[in-house]
């Protein structure tokens, strides 16, 4: 037996066209009574929903045929027809929120990084997508029992998952940084990381520096000033194809710096008859 109402208000915006023979007062005053006109949806939206138990005292529920006759009956299909079609777009946009995944190019970009803390080696791997954001992280250690290497390796693949469903890559910064646990210390092979307090500080120290550019969690400044090249002028179109083709996080966004000039250079690409 049910027991509860569920009431579901909603704006709608629609426009009526009618025809006149004459443009007067009188007859600008029978449009609202007429029913002849074509009616169009401009727009219906969500106001308000209210839930009440079924008999109660309060139960004021109005006549659905009352309504319709307060409305011409064109208008009354049109509203129906966008409260169905919200409602499947409300469905389709959840759907896509919760079960999205943006899985990884076949073929990808990405860099390795080797470094050492304390007496172990760690080997961070990165895959990107074609636009240079991040999509997944592989972490090797050395010097690990096979527990350690399985957890390492099951907990990159938990935070790639997460950045492929679009979970961003700040989240996980905030949360891994400065955590505390052995092998920590002094980083070797790492230009701009020279110590770490564990292995998760320094990846995700390193992914910042180099995906986010959060140069404040950097022990060392950058030695060329990185500048976003994505609003240049036509002179800069080489570094905008240079982007498109090289790692994000290899670079960290210094893509001149990492240039050779072959403005000299002219290469005959015609073949030989």
């Amino acid at each position: 037996m049910k027991k509860f109402i569920v009431e579901t208000y909603y704006t709608c915006t629609f426009k009526t066209t009618h025809t006149l023979n004459d443009l007067n007062d009188q007859e600008l005053a029978k449009i609202d009574n007429r029913t002849d006109g074509d009616v169009e949806v401009i727009d219906v939206k969500l106001n308000n929903r209210k839930t009440r138990k079924l008999g109660d005292k309060k139960d004021t529920e109005k006549d659905p045929k009352k309504v319709s006759k307060s409305v011409p009956s064109a208008v009354s299909k049109e509203l129906m027809d966008s409260k169905n079609q919200i409602i499947n777009n409300e469905k389709q946009i959840l759907k896509v929120k919760n079960n999205a995944r943006f899985k990884m190019p076949d073929r990808r970009k990405g860099y390795i990084q080797k470094a050492q803390i304390g007496d172990h080696k760690v080997y961070l791997h990165t895959g990107e997508y074609d636009d240079g954001k991040i999509g997944e992280i592989f972490i090797d250690t050395n010097k690990e029992g096979e527990l350690v290497k399985a957890m390492m390796n099951n907990f990159a693949i938990a935070i790639s998952l997460g950045l492929q469903y679009g979970v961003p890559l700040d989240e996980y910064v905030d949360a891994f940084i400065d955590t505390k646990f052995e092998p920590s210390g002094k980083v070797i092979g790492n230009d701009r990381i020279l110590s770490a307090s564990s292995i998760l500080d320094y990846v995700f120290r390193e992914l910042a520096i180099s995906y986010l550019g959060k140069e404040e969690l950097a022990h060392t400044p950058s030695i060329a000033s990185s500048r976003d090249i994505s609003d240049q002028t036509t002179d800069d179109k080489f570094l905008k194809i240079v982007k498109n083709i090289t790692s994000k996080g290899f670079v960290r966004s210094n893509y001149e710096d990492k240039l050779v000039d072959l403005s000299d250079v002219r290469i005959n690409l015609k073949s030989k008859s």
